[in-house]
């Protein structure tokens, strides 16, 4: 063969038909250096690989907006899960008001509702709330001053009114100067011989027990109330009956039925018992329907004052007889004269509910205890108030007067019990009673040496008047102690309770 015939046609060249083309070696085609293909500058490399200018542009910020948008979310739902909204589905509701929302959604429940206000102060700001307040305060404020002119202002009373306040100051003047006069007299005492004293009421205080127990209703004891002799005892249930016990036997004497729901309260009249004919004006009672009943000592209902258009939580007689005073859950309290028949007094002053009421010894003075965490002290001979009791954090339920005249006790649902000084016109201790909400709260009513406390903790406890230390706890009933009160006679303690019965505690 031939050089011709063994040279090797180049690649893309043309041929004859049949002849044999040779392409060359593999290795001298990998080992050589760079091919033509390969250069830069070849022909080949332009027209085999093509490149485009063309690129794929990624929306970078719409990325971006939507990861910020979700770190914004994420965070939102943290807020949501940190921001405190009250559980009170009322002042949930108010609250979405002010914010201009719904109130309610179909089909949404109370917990659905919270969490929807959670999500809106997360988006709008915690503080939207009180912009809200704050501008609605703002716009409405010229227009108040513009149409309420700065003025005192007070009810007209009707002449039975003067002619109440001159009685009871022509009553007071007397009891008050005795009083002080005994006061007197006392602190002539040795010092050694009332601190001798103090040691036996502790003493007595320390060896108390339970006395007596009995199943007074099929419903729960709301109120117990010793007469004024110390032999019978007053019970109301939650039945609607009223009862009354002899003592310390714990026998039935009579049964009282003129209530048809809750009755909250039975009170003796001061001289039940002891001056007043059986068949006289004895015991007074109230219901949650605004009814205020009337009761001889037989059982026999006398009549029935106006009923009121709320709850009615304590009646209470005043030292004179004349007068009965009421609770009433219009953020008010009542005074009627009984010898007329008529009501003499309508008594604002609380900005909630009036729960509890009771007068000085003396006549003079009313204390009030409301829903509203506050007491105020009464002058029935002006209608003043001349003092302000401000401490609790919660409702007052239990108020009453020391027999000194110028120490007074409260029980609060804060569960404690303070002790008040009228004449430094201050709070003197706070006592820290019980576990659980205080219902009542006793001054002795012999000498005003110690003090009784019921709580819904079940317990009954006894604080030595001075010192405030704790005496002894008596424990017995299963469940909430409704009520609690002192005999004025020999110092027996009555207390009842949902458990639905009445006990008696005494030293032994």
């Amino acid at each position: 063969m031939s050089e011709g015939e063994n040279s090797p046609v180049p690649l893309g060249s043309g041929g004859a038909p049949g002849e044999r083309r040779w392409y060359g070696s593999l290795e001298a085609t990998m080992g050589g250096s760079e091919s033509p293909a390969d250069s830069p500058g070849s022909p080949a490399a332009s027209t085999n690989i093509h490149t485009s200018n063309e690129y794929m542009e990624l929306d970078e910020p719409e990325i971006l907006d939507e990861k910020k948008a979700l770190l914004e979310e994420f965070e939102r739902k943290r807020r949501a899960r940190m921001i405190h909204v009250t559980t009170d589905d009322s002042e949930v509701k108010q609250q979405l008001r002010q914010l201009g929302e719904p109130i309610c959604l179909f089909g949404e429940g109370p917990a659905d509702r919270r969490n929807r206000l959670k999500e809106l102060l997360s988006r709008l700001g915690e503080d939207a709330l009180k912009k809200t307040v704050a501008g609605t305060q703002d716009a409405e404020a010229p227009e108040q001053e513009q149409q309420r002119p700065e003025e005192t202002w007070y009810h007209e009373g009707p002449q039975a009114l003067k002619e109440a306040r001159t009685f009871i100051l022509e009553y007071s003047i007397p009891r008050a100067r005795a009083r002080l006069k005994k006061e007197h007299l006392d602190n002539e005492i040795p010092e050694a011989t009332r601190t001798a004293r103090r040691q036996e009421v502790q003493n007595k205080l320390r060896s108390f027990s339970l006395l007596g127990s009995q199943n007074a209703d099929s419903r729960p004891i709301s109120y117990c109330s010793f007469s004024p002799n110390g032999k019978l005892l007053a019970t109301s249930s939650w039945s609607g009956l009223c009862k009354i016990w002899k003592v310390p036997d714990c026998q039935e004497e009579q049964k009282m039925s003129g209530h048809n729901c809750y009755v909250d309260c039975i009170e003796w009249h001061p001289s039940a018992t002891l001056t007043m004919e059986p068949n006289a004006l004895n015991l007074v009672s109230s219901g949650r329907d605004g009814t205020v009943q009337l009761w001889n000592l037989c059982g026999e209902a006398l009549g029935e004052l106006p009923r009121l258009e709320a709850r009615v939580s304590r009646v209470v007689f005043h030292p004179s007889g004349r007068f009965l005073g009421a609770c009433v859950h219009d953020n008010s309290w009542r005074l009627w004269d009984l010898e007329i028949q008529e009501e003499v007094l309508f008594q604002e002053g609380h900005s909630k509910p009036v729960f509890c009421l009771d007068f000085q010894g003396d006549g003079s003075l009313a204390a009030t205890g409301g829903m509203d965490a506050f007491g105020r002290i009464w002058d029935l001979r002006s209608g003043r108030c001349v003092m302000f009791l401000t401490g609790h954090q919660n409702a007052i339920l239990g108020i009453n007067w020391s027999p000194d005249g110028y120490h007074l006790v409260s029980g609060s649902e804060d569960n404690s019990a303070r002790i008040w000084d009228v004449r430094a016109r201050r709070c003197i201790y706070s006592i820290p009673a019980h576990t659980g909400i205080v219902t009542g709260a006793r001054y002795d009513k012999i000498g005003g040496q110690y003090i009784v406390t019921s709580s819904y903790d079940g317990s009954v406890r006894l604080w030595c008047h001075g010192s405030f230390q704790p005496m002894r706890a008596l424990e017995g009933h299963g469940q909430k102690v409704m009520g609690v009160d002192i005999s004025p006679t020999d110092g027996i303690i009555a207390t009842c309770a949902f458990d639905r019965t009445f006990k008696l505690w005494g030293p032994d």
